[in-house]
């Protein structure tokens, strides 16, 4: 069984910064894939960025492409997620996940095990 727990959440102004964490424990962390999603109020839970067990291969929602960055510390057991250049839209709880499959997944459903979750507030 994997825990994870998420850190850096706050508030910020717009074109802030922010970096999130995501620390695992239960398991081997460098097997898993990696992905943050978020979930605004009133709104569906989206795919945010997705990085594989090596760290080799990411991919990234057009909405924060350019801006944010994920990245992973196998040796620490985990994943950062970097945000600059921050929106109001960008207003949402931030959950990571842990997937046992060896590829990119942008579903949650494809994901095994969730964080609870932090969250991120940008004013205008």
């Amino acid at each position: 069984q994997v825990q994870l727990v998420e850190s850096g959440g706050g508030l910020v102004q717009a074109g802030g910064s922010l970096r999130l964490s995501c620390a695992a424990s239960g398991g081997t962390f460098s097997t898993y894939a990696m992905g943050w999603f978020r979930q605004a109020p009133g709104k569906e839970q989206e795919f945010v960025a997705a990085i594989k067990w090596s760290a080799g291969s990411t991919f990234y929602a057009d909405s924060v492409k350019g801006r944010f960055t994920i990245s992973r510390d196998n040796a620490k057991n985990t994943v950062y997620l970097q945000m600059n250049g921050l929106k109001p839209e960008d207003t949402a709880v931030y959950y990571c996940a842990a997937t046992g499959r060896h590829i990119i997944v942008v579903v949650t459903s494809q994901y095994d095990y969730w964080g609870q979750g932090t969250q991120v507030t940008v004013s205008s």
